[in-house]
């Protein structure tokens, strides 16, 4: 048998160093734990705090300015369902959630193809692109409400030329299929809304695109283009599949706007003629703060808070997995 050969005994003096580097780093711990709890808290009391008292809350028949929380079941959360004026945001909703999506995702990869030219003025052309990032939603949706109203802006000149056109304001619905009480097609003002919101945020997309993009070796396209493939070919078969992550990164993040959209709405619209520009977060703002409905405020925001949920769970699910 050979001998087993023994690990060399710690002198006194190094088992001080490794006890001394022990607490330093428990010490380190400590400290870093201490400076992020007051994140810790504030996030827990008022996030998740806030999120479980709103589900408590829409369980109960608290709808009045008196206190009412005893327990109603699911009561609220029906009532929604009948509603009419709810079945128009869920309708508003998903229709604003489809068209702003494709509009940022054409819109956006078209101009980040366009800057990848590397034409002249590209510095000029991101700062067009990405300006509007930089304004919020409510003034946005001012300056869209001055443009499209019927008696100023655009329309103003349309009507000008002779071509009255009224669908910012248009309670019209395509193709207008009854579907039980309310009608299910697109109500043309949403279009308007569309439109403002794509122009707010197309340039985030852009910037996106544009960075996944210039990230591609130039060796690919060369490799391609030697093999006999178009421009159209290299795009369609090579650059495309590559840059779909950002694809995905993009819908996963407009959807998650899109679904919560307030702001926006408010101020260039309102709920509209007959709702056809409401949404969930214009509903349960009017709902909480003006009719002093909190049990039905309550269950509108959780349900907001699910559908937000249904779609950014699992991205962030499987980009973890990604990362591991």
């Amino acid at each position: 048998m050979e001998p087993k050969i023994l690990p060399p005994l710690q002198s006194g003096s190094s088992l001080a160093v490794s006890a001394k580097k022990r607490r330093k780093r428990n010490a380190d711990h400590l400290l870093s734990f201490v400076f992020i709890l007051p994140s810790i808290l504030a996030v827990g009391v008022f996030v998740y705090g806030f999120i479980a008292w709103s589900g408590y809350v829409s369980l109960s028949n608290w709808n009045s300015l008196v206190p009412d929380l005893s327990f109603a079941g699911f009561k609220n959360y029906i009532f929604l369902f009948k509603d009419f004026r709810f079945q128009a945001d869920l309708r508003n909703t998903l229709f604003f959630t489809v068209f702003f999506i494709l509009s940022v995702l054409v819109m956006g990869l078209l101009l980040a193809v366009f800057l990848d030219q590397k034409i002249r003025g590209e510095g000029l052309f991101r700062n067009i692109f990405f300006f509007p990032m930089a304004l919020s939603f409510v003034v946005t949706g001012v300056i869209w409400q001055w443009l499209l109203n019927p008696a100023t802006g655009v329309n103003l000149f349309l009507k000008k030329l002779g071509m009255d056109s009224l669908w910012y304001t248009s309670v019209k619905i395509v193709p207008g299929v009854e579907w039980g009480k309310i009608q299910f097609g697109v109500p043309v003002a949403v279009v308007a809304v569309v439109i403002a919101a794509a122009w707010q945020m197309t340039g985030f997309s852009v910037a996106m695109y544009l960075a996944g993009l210039r990230a591609i070796p130039e060796e690919i396209r060369e490799a391609a283009r030697m093999d006999g493939a178009s421009e159209f070919q290299i795009y369609r078969k090579i650059i495309f599949p590559i840059v779909a992550p950002i694809t995905v990164s993009v819908i996963i993040i407009m959807a998650h706007i899109s679904l919560k959209i307030f702001d926006l709405i408010y101020a260039m619209t309102g709920p509209g003629a007959n709702f056809v520009t409401d949404v969930p977060g214009v509903y349960m703002f009017e709902t909480t703060f003006r009719g002093n409905y909190y049990a039905n405020g309550a269950a509108i925001s959780i349900i907001m808070l699910v559908t937000v949920a249904i779609f950014i769970v699992p991205y962030l699910i499987s980009s973890r997995k990604g990362e591991s």
